[in-house]
């Protein structure tokens, strides 16, 4: 059991204190199971008389009194170990408060107030860096400290000195009222040499000398310090977060640091290892250095797009990775049991002498006092505990961290040139069908302006990557053309050596990206366009998980609100997250998960959460605004109107609202010229979707935005027959709901107006032929979409079943797609239900073949022959329906 009975016993350091100062061991047995508060300490200090003179052993029984209580509850068993951490970090943050209020009033009572040219007050801020950064302090701790102050100046005193020089002698002071030994000890030991330059740098900088320093020489490992960095006083923080922020967290995925870290790391390791410091539970092998390193190397990747990873707290990383699907669960599990435990064995090390060490003890009597402390029989029990966590955040560590590209690549003679029969050999090994063309191409990357002009680094990357493309290539069905669309994506990348790192680091990414090339050349196309989305390939859940919707829909609703007011973020975070899910989908679809039907569902799901968004924030950009939520809805047709969207589908979309405020017409108006901006335009991020707005009442001349009973009363009285047949395949997809349902009962009154079957007859059949004689081909290929029983027949059909007979068959005005309408078609005895059902067969496959063939960027044609019978089909029912 821990030491619940005599704390005194773990700790020689508190025996020493409870013998100086019997009160505090009064105090202790009278509060042992109350935590120690904020409020508490602050309270203590309310009491003292505090001065420049008195402030330092103010301060020190302060930490004495704290110290004392958290290691008593630690001890004896009634803290966990985040107690411990807030409880150490708020002693150190109230001493830096206490001691900083106390100093400046006696400087600027010499000297005056420092200002900047404009004569408004500055204050120095100290930041709180590493454990202190990230309310993780240990109990034995030093504190690592930055001063910064926003702008340089003077004094306003009689005796006035620079900005610099005021706040230079306040964090002397401040450091000396922290860290100096007095008879009553100290309150932490006091680091600075995390600052710009170290110990060569100037004590404080202002903003200016910050943001100069981490452009011109910041580097790797100071990213790393500045994530926990976290400022303790002053004002003015937001823009010192400006500065911060950018230099931390790079706007794109930065997988190059994952190599920094790797060299920072085994630095550490040396020096660990020259020191002979295997017994360090801090920067040994499975120590905590390595569990703090996991967390923030995925920090530094992935914080400058994912914000909530910016936060400090390394076990909240964790869980957070998790929750990404960064870390699989079990992962996470094992390193915050790990952490938990190091953690709180680092403390029963400190609790001894009040040491900052981290090294376990070498006499039998002191192991068997931290065993003691730390609930174990015996120090070969706990040893044994320690040895499997460390273990298990070792093998962990060098999952994320070990180089799969240590050694040479057997076909780096392929790539950096040579006989080019023994080239050709080793293609021809390898299944590729053209050695020829596959050496031409890589001599002509070898020798292109492109690769010439790659920084060293860069071009190191790229030298290690192209022969594992290569073999990722040669494990595809279609090698050659595997080859070839990757390289197009490695030549697109070459200047973002992160997107090179990511590959060279995942072999699994990149064989993913071979499948995906190899497959489809509109995937390969659409991930040269979009490299970002390399990055989804590394969630191990890209071919098991199903959308979540109204997760996808919340997680971005937030993020987009975030965002706010910045209107040219929010348009890049949509194309974003709508180009990951697309390629997500496109990832399931190629490796045969998801039918044709099914991936149209998904689609247009998307498009329609996507345009529900869009409508929101366009709304809060109006600076005219009515009322809170607009009255305002969009309705799709075509593809997405009869849920058939596809990868690359337009979106056929017309817009009404329904709102009697004398400015509607106008608010409505802007509004959607500024929804078809959102959609349509553009980016950095590239374009969200392609819009076709001429299907709105009167095309192109028409009002951009109608109000519903326009709506109704233009299809009443002008509408073409072809507009009504494009109404079979309308739908409600975003806005006000109200709106959706009502402009559902007018479509429906539409659809349900009593016609002449013979005039209707030989309108479709016009249009039908019309539509033929704008899209006749040459070729003697078959198109799926155009030709007699193709896909344009059998939609005709549909929707001259629905204008015709949803009078009496109210069931067919239901927007179910063409197969579930032919099936009630049949059901209602309007067409042979045998042939409905080979129809129907014909229109699934019809959209397969016409899908697959869209996957590679192919025009729309088959051989007739292997579809004779659906043709046949469609032609037959066609017959049967128009008589021809």
């Amino acid at each position: 059991m821990p030491c619940s009975t005599d704390v005194a016993a773990c700790s020689r350091y508190l025996g020493r204190l409870f013998a100086a100062r019997p009160e505090i061991a009064a105090e202790i047995a009278a509060k042992i199971d109350a935590p120690v508060t904020a409020t508490e300490m602050r309270g203590w200090l309310a009491t003292e008389a505090l001065t420049d003179d008195s402030i330092k052993p103010a301060l020190r029984r302060l930490k004495q009194r704290a110290y004392a209580r958290v290691a008593a509850r630690d001890l004896g068993g009634r803290a966990h170990l985040a107690e411990v951490t807030e409880c150490m970090s708020s002693i150190a943050e109230i001493a830096i408060e206490t001691a900083l209020a106390v100093l400046r009033d006696a400087l600027t009572a010499r000297y005056g107030v420092p200002r900047n040219g404009q004569g408004e007050e500055q204050k120095l801020i100290v930041v709180g860096m590493g454990k202190l950064g990230g309310r993780e302090l240990n109990v034995s701790s030093d504190i690592d400290l930055i001063f910064v102050y926003p702008e340089d100046g003077d004094t306003d005193g009689a005796k006035s000195i620079s900005n610099f020089e005021f706040f230079t002698r306040l964090g002397k002071q401040l450091i000396a009222a922290i860290g100096e030994i007095t008879g009553d000890g100290q309150v932490f030991r006091v680091d600075m040499r995390l600052r710009p330059n170290g110990d060569s740098g100037p004590l404080v900088c202002s903003f200016d000398m910050l943001e100069n320093y981490f452009i011109t020489q910041g580097r790797e490992w100071e990213r790393y310090a500045w994530i926990k960095a976290r400022p303790l006083s002053g004002g003015r923080l937001d823009e010192l977060e400006k500065i911060r922020r950018p230099f931390v967290f790079r706007k794109y995925l930065d997988f190059g640091t994952i190599n920094a870290m790797r060299d920072l790391h085994a630095q550490i390791r040396r020096e660990v290892a020259r020191k002979d410091m295997a017994t360090n539970i801090k920067l040994g092998p499975g120590g905590i250095r390595e569990i703090e390193f996991i967390a923030q190397v995925f920090q530094l990747i992935r914080g400058g797009r994912d914000p909530a990873l910016q936060i400090k707290p390394t076990l909240q990383v964790l869980s957070l990775l998790a929750e990404r699907g960064q870390l699989d669960i079990d992962t996470v599990l094992e390193l915050t049991a790990a952490y938990d435990f190091l953690r709180r064995l680092e403390h029963r090390l400190q609790y001894l002498d009040d040491a900052q060490t981290q090294n376990l003890p070498d006499s039998a009597e002191d192991q068997q006092t931290i065993a003691r402390a730390m609930g174990f029989a015996n120090f070969e029990a706990l040893a044994t505990e320690l040895d499997d966590h460390r273990q298990n955040v070792s093998r962990h560590f060098e999952a994320v961290f070990a180089d799969p590209n240590e050694d040479n690549h057997a076909l780096d003679v392929v790539w950096h040139g040579g006989e080019d029969d023994h080239r050709a050999g080793e293609f021809s090994r390898l299944g590729y069908r053209d050695p020829g063309a596959a050496i031409t191409r890589l001599d002509a990357i070898r020798g292109g302006v492109r690769y010439q002009q790659m920084s060293e680094a860069t071009r190191s990357k790229f030298d290690a990557l192209v022969p594992r493309v290569i073999e990722a290539a040669a494990a595809t069905p279609a090698p050659d053309a595997a080859l070839s669309r990757i390289l197009d994506l490695l030549e697109a990348v070459s200047r973002r050596a992160a997107y090179l790192a990511l590959l060279l680091q995942y072999p699994q990414a990149l064989r993913q990206v071979a499948s995906i090339a190899g497959s489809s050349s509109w995937a390969a196309e659409y991930l040269r366009l979009h490299p970002v989305l390399l990055d989804e390939l590394l969630d191990a859940r890209l071919l098991e998980v199903a959308p979540d919707w109204p997760v996808f829909r919340t997680q971005l609703d937030a993020q987009l609100d975030a965002a706010e007011p910045d209107t040219e973020r929010q348009m890049d975070l949509m194309r974003e997250a709508h180009h990951a899910q697309v390629f997500r989908l496109l990832a399931q679809d190629i490796a045969g998960l998801l039918t044709v039907e099914r991936l149209a569902d998904h689609l247009s799901e998307l498009a329609d959460i996507m345009l529900d968004l869009a409508i929101r924030y366009a709304w809060k950009k109006l600076l005219k605004r009515h009322r809170d939520e607009p009255r305002f809805a969009v309705v799709s047709y075509g593809k997405l109107g009869g849920k058939e969207l596809g990868y690359a589908s337009d979106l056929d979309l017309i817009f009404l609202f329904d709102d009697d405020h004398p400015d509607a017409a106008a608010t409505y108006a802007k509004l959607a010229t500024r929804l078809n901006t959102w959609l349509s335009s553009q980016t950095a991020a590239g374009q969200l979707f392609e819009t076709d707005l001429r299907l709105r009442p009167n095309g192109d001349s028409g009002l951009m935005v109608v109000s519903l009973e326009s709506f109704r009363q233009y299809q009443l009285e002008s509408a073409w027959v072809w507009e009504h047949q494009a109404l079979t395949r309308a739908r409600f997809s975003a806005g006000d709901a109200a709106i959706g349902a009502h402009f559902e009962k007018i479509r429906c009154e539409i659809l349900c107006k009593g016609r002449d079957l013979a005039s209707l007859r030989e309108e479709v059949r016009g249009m039908r032929q019309k539509m033929y004689e704008a899209h006749a081909g040459k070729s003697e290929l078959f198109d799926l979409k155009h030709d007699p029983g193709g896909l344009i027949d059998v939609e005709f059909m549909v929707q001259y079943l629905v204008l015709g007979h949803s009078a009496g068959h109210y069931e067919l005005t239901a927007n179910k797609g063409n197969i579930a309408l032919l099936k009630l078609a049949a059901e209602a005895g309007l067409i042979p239900g045998g042939l409905a059902d080979q129809v129907r067969d014909a229109y699934r496959d019809y959209r397969r073949l016409q899908h697959g063939l869209r996957l590679n960027n192919l025009p729309a044609r088959v051989e007739a022959g292997p579809i004779a019978d659906r043709i046949e089909a469609v032609r037959a029912l066609w017959n049967h329906v128009f008589g021809d």
